[in-house]
């Protein structure tokens, strides 16, 4: 037994086995107690808890350096479906198990709050996502992400389409139809080929193309890879995630504001360091192409989002935007950029979870929808609204807030690169984060009540209220933590 064991009290290959069949069991139990309401959701609340702790078990060994890994069987020859836990998976996985014991909380008061059916069915697809998802982050190789992302798919259909009206059946046809032609259609294309070409699909330190795979095919598969990736919303393919809006608030805010849409750009970047490799991507001609259409996606998606007043809808693009960050970020093929990705996943998780979270609570507290009919409503709602505000600076980067240093990372990354051009545009997205997010603040705060409408202190139910003022908390804590996160996510390139 290792020290590392010792301290934690788990073997590694036992932590990845139970933060693989926590969630799975915890479906199962969900699905047994759902005659119990309050059982139910006291499982749900363990059961997302025992992945993060199990998760967490993991952090000793990344941090020292070792990357444990198991695998439970070999599919084909050479193709093994299998686990591995390096510093951006381990990334992914403490970000995605983290905030779910919040939005289990949230959940709680908004689902009760906002009078939702079907409590039980919500809740056990929610954890079968948070499966899939924690799949993603310890995949080994291609093949065995690839698995997770399908399921990650397909069981969140069910989430979107939850309400059962005809705009959430429709939004949910778009949503999967766009995520499932783009995965089949692209990504898969992709995979059989770089296997066929370089005989694995192992994420190697470095990348497996360099001397496999010509640079003229190589830069085909780049543009498969990049729009495979359909969760990572590039134009014109972005149109899944508003359309996915229609869900219920706690699924807009983990899902769509970190594990799904996460799970795209957190592929990307995989894809990036680990399949392609950067000095193999400096050589590609459609390197700067996906680069230029992710800044269009980035500054593109922005001014939609100037443009809507619905609150979740504007919110929705502004997450099209942000993955685009990242997105960019891959495709300046430096370290500094790389690990400025690696951050904004995040810093940009904490941001927009929150403002998710206080969306929905305005919505459970008052029934408004639209930023033009929060007149006011700081006075009514000051902890969601000042929540609301912290949440928009993560987003926009402004200090102490995280959301300042995976930017400042992305800008120093785009000058390293030498493409100044780039550092405009996110300098300019930042100025349209500003525009489209301090709007709904500075009309809570400093516009009285309309008329007629009877003033009062009235926030949503604690249950709401607590979790979103600990998410707006750890953007803040996360200003602080920067450093150790860029530490060992600077661990993808010691090889």
């Amino acid at each position: 037994m290792t020290l590392i064991e010792a301290l934690t009290g788990l073997a590694p290959d036992l932590a990845i086995y139970l933060a693989l069949t926590i969630p799975l069991v915890g479906t199962v139990l969900i699905v047994l107690t759902g005659r119990w309401p309050n059982l139910r959701e006291v499982v749900t609340g363990l059961t997302a808890t025992g992945l993060f702790l199990s998760v967490l078990q993991l952090l000793p060994f990344v941090l020292a350096g070792e990357r444990p890994e198991v695998t439970l069987f070999e599919f084909l020859p050479g193709l093994d479906f299998a686990f591995r836990v390096e510093p951006l998976g381990m990334t992914f996985a403490l970000v995605s198990s983290g905030l779910w014991i919040l939005t289990s909380l949230y959940a709680i008061g908004y689902m009760r709050g906002a009078g939702e059916a079907h409590h039980t069915r919500f809740y056990a697809y929610f954890a079968i996502a948070l499966f899939s998802a924690t799949g993603i982050a310890l995949a080994q190789n291609m093949f065995t992400l690839f698995i997770f992302y399908e399921i990650l798919t397909l069981s969140t259909y069910p989430l979107v389409a939850h309400k059962g009206h005809e705009a959430a059946r429709k939004g949910a046809r778009i949503y999967v139809g766009l995520l499932l032609g783009t995965s089949i259609g692209f990504q898969l294309m992709a995979i059989l080929a770089t296997w066929w070409l370089t005989g694995t699909l192992d994420f190697t330190e470095g990348g497996i193309m360099e001397g496999q795979v010509g640079h003229g095919v190589g830069a085909v598969l780049l543009v498969l890879y990049m729009y495979g990736i359909g969760k990572a919303a590039l134009m014109p393919f972005h149109r899944w995630l508003p359309e996915a809006m229609v869900a219920p608030t706690p699924v807009s805010a983990l899902l769509h504001a970190v594990a799904v849409v996460k799970a795209g750009v957190f592929t990307v970047l995989k894809v990036s360091i680990y399949l392609f490799g950067l000095d193999y991507m400096q050589a590609l001609v459609t390197t700067d192409l996906i680069m230029y259409i992710a800044a269009f996606t980035l500054l593109g998606a922005s001014i939609v989002a100037l443009q809507k007043d619905n609150l979740k809808a504007r919110l929705a693009y502004s997450t099209v935007s942000q993955l685009s960050y990242i997105v960019l970020g891959a495709m300046l093929v430096n370290q500094y950029a790389a690990v400025g990705g690696g951050m904004h996943i995040v810093m940009h998780a904490f941001g927009k979870i929150t403002l998710f979270f206080c969306a929905g609570a305005i919505y459970v507290a008052s029934k408004k929808t639209e930023v033009s009919q929060l007149d006011g409503l700081g006075r009514k709602m000051p902890f969601t609204m000042f929540a609301f505000f912290l949440g928009a600076l993560c987003v926009i980067g402004v200090p102490p807030l995280g959301g300042l240093w995976s930017k400042f990372h992305l800008v120093m990354g785009s000058f390293e690169a030498q493409h100044a051009m780039m550092a405009g545009v996110f300098m300019l997205s930042t100025l349209l984060n500003i525009a489209y997010l301090l709007p709904p603040v500075t009309r809570a705060f400093l516009r009285p009540l309309p008329e007629g409408e009877s003033p009062g202190f009235r926030e949503a139910p604690a249950f709401c209220v607590v979790p979103l003022s600990l998410t707006a908390l750890g953007g803040v804590a996360m200003f602080f933590l920067a450093s150790p996160l860029r530490e060992m996510l600077e661990g993808m390139f010691i090889y």
